[in-house]
């Protein structure tokens, strides 16, 4: 079977702990091989290490935190603002902000249930590659 995968370049604003901000280009990246994700890719330059950095987290966090606050443990995602959603990512070496325009973080679900309708994803794919990671090495 045959995967689609879409990309969307999208600018974006790193919110800094003095609320000083940084423009950042971001890859929204979602693949119909693994339905129920999305992928936010951020460039080397932006990273503490100069690594590219991906983000995976849930298609239906992204959709629940535009519209109100959602996210537990390593992602959160809510409305800052009328036009914006601001994306929260915790790690060991403390939290980074992202502030996206919300039209643009719109635009990109409405592409990916375009490939992927929400409650039509296929568990099979997933189900099977959750459950080789869980008993990789086992």
């Amino acid at each position: 079977m045959r995967h689609l995968t879409l990309e969307q370049p999208t600018s974006a604003r790193l919110i800094a702990d003095d609320d000083q901000e940084l423009a950042v280009t971001v890859t929204l990246r979602y693949s119909s091989g693994d339905p129920f994700a999305v992928q936010l890719l951020f460039p080397a330059w932006i990273s503490l290490d100069g690594k590219k950095v991906t983000w995976t987290f849930a298609r239906a966090l992204l959709e629940e935190g535009l519209d109100t606050p959602a996210g537990m443990g390593n992602v959160h995602i809510r409305p800052y603002g009328p036009a914006h959603t601001a994306v929260e990512f915790h790690s060991p070496e403390g939290i980074a902000m992202i502030r996206f325009d919300s039209v643009a973080l719109h635009h990109f679900l409405r592409r990916t249930y375009r490939v992927t309708e929400p409650g039509r994803e296929a568990l099979e794919p997933s189900l099977d590659r959750g459950l080789a990671s869980l008993l990789d090495g086992a």
